[in-house]
C-alpha cells in the first residue's frame, strides 16, 4: 500500500507539473509574436531575439536528464559515438563476513540520423562485475562481452522555445549474454519500450523530463538449460536547471518494479531512487552526464525478506551512470 500510494503522489505531481507547462505554452507563443512584431519597428533588436531563439534550441535533452531520457534525436545527417557506463552496487548480505556486489554495464554505441526526427543507434554491451557473499547469489568474479542492441527512436514533437513540449518513442531489442542479476551465462532477448517526454518550464533554463517503460526478457541460461522470464515496469522523473553556459544540474527521482514473468506476472521488488544529475557540455559537439542515485524505499515479496527494507531481489542499493559523447 505503501508503494501505491508514493506511486500516485509521484503521477500527482509530475501531473500538476505538465500541466502548469502546457497551460504557460500559449502564453509564451503569443509573447514571441509580441517580440517579433516589436523588432519588425526596430532593427537593432532582431538579430538579438534571433541570437535567444538559437540558443534555446541548441539545448539538446537527450542526454540532459541522467538516467531518464531526453525527446531529442539530433539533426539529419548528424552522428554520435558514446560510452555509457552503469555501475551497480550493494545488495543483502548472506551470512556474517564481508560481502561484495558491483557490477559494471558499459555500452559503446554508434548512432546516426538517417532522416529528421528519426535516430538508429547500434550498441555492443561489456559485463564486468564482482559478487560475493550475496543472498540467493553465487560467488562470481570476471567480465566478458555481453552482447549487442539495435535502437529505434521517432520523435513526433521536437521541443523549441514556441513549442516547449518534446515527446519521442524508442524501441530497443537486445540480445544479451549475461543475466542482469545472477550472473550466470544465457542467451536472452529482451525489447524495451520507453516513452520519452521533456518540458521547457522556463524556456532557456529549466527542464523536466519523464520516462514510461516496459522492458520484458526471454531465453535460456547456458549449461543446465534452464529458463529465464523477467520484466521490468519503470518510470523516472528529472528536472534540471542550466547554472552556468553549458552546465545543468537537478534531482531525479525513478520508481522500478520487477517482476517473474515477461507480462508483469508476480511480482518480486519494487524501489524508488532519488539522486542528483549533473550535464556539462564542454563544447558544441563534446558533453559529459553523471549521475546517482540510492534507493530511499523498496520492498521483496520472498516471505523471507518481508520485514526487511529495500527491494533489493531485483535492484541494487546504489546506481551510478557515467556518459561520455561526441557529435560530428
Amino acid at each position: 500500500m505503501i508503494g501505491y500510494a508514493l506511486l500516485a503522489r509521484c503521477i500527482s505531481q509530475s501531473a500538476v507539473l505538465l500541466a502548469l507547462a502546457l497551460a504557460a505554452a500559449p502564453g509564451l507563443a503569443e509573447e514571441a509574436k509580441d517580440d517579433k512584431a516589436k523588432s519588425s519597428s526596430n532593427n537593432g533588436s532582431s538579430g538579438a531575439k534571433s541570437d535567444k531563439s538559437d540558443k534555446q534550441k541548441d539545448v539538446d535533452t537527450e542526454h540532459l536528464f541522467g538516467f531518464t531520457e531526453g525527446s531529442d534525436t539530433g539533426e539529419k545527417g548528424e552522428q554520435e559515438v558514446l560510452v555509457d557506463t552503469i555501475s551497480r552496487f550493494s545488495k543483502r548480505r548472506d551470512g556474517p563476513g564481508r560481502s561484495t556486489y558491483h557490477v559494471l554495464d558499459t555500452r559503446f554505441s554508434y548512432q546516426f540520423n538517417p532522416v529528421e526526427q528519426f535516430s538508429v543507434e547500434l550498441s555492443a554491451f561489456g559485463n564486468l562485475r564482482r559478487q560475493r557473499n550475496i543472498a540467493d547469489l553465487d560467488d562470481k568474479a570476471f567480465g566478458t562481452f555481453d552482447g549487442a542492441s539495435v535502437e529505434l527512436k521517432y520523435q513526433f514533437l521536437k521541443g523549441s522555445a514556441e513549442q516547449p513540449l518534446g515527446l519521442a518513442l524508442e524501441l530497443r531489442p537486445r540480445f544479451t549474454r549475461v543475466l542482469p542479476v545472477e550472473g550466470n551465462g544465457a542467451n536472452v532477448f529482451d525489447m524495451e519500450s520507453l516513452i520519452q517526454l521533456d518540458v521547457q518550464l522556463v524556456p532557456g533554463k529549466v527542464w523536466y523530463g519523464s520516462n514510461i517503460s516496459f522492458e520484458p526478457a526471454a531465453g535460456r541460461q547456458r549449461g543446465g538449460g534452464q529458463g529465464y522470464r523477467s520484466s521490468t515496469f519503470l518510470w523516472s522523473n528529472a528536472v534540471v536547471g542550466q547554472v552556468t553556459e553549458g552546465t545543468f544540474v537537478g534531482p531525479e527521482v525513478r520508481y522500478l518494479r520487477g517482476y517473474d514473468g515477461v507480462f508483469l506476472n508476480h511480482l518480486e521488488s519494487e524501489a524508488v531512487l532519488v539522486g542528483p544529475v549533473l550535464h556539462r557540455r564542454f563544447t558544441e559537439k563534446i558533453w559529459l552526464t553523471v549521475a546517482y542515485a540510492a534507493q530511499v524505499w523498496g520492498r521483496d515479496t520472498d516471505p523471507t525478506y518481508a520485514r526487511r527494507g529495500l527491494g533489493l531481489t531485483q535492484f541494487e542499493r546504489h546506481n551510478l551512470r557515467v556518459k561520455f559523447g561526441m557529435e560530428f
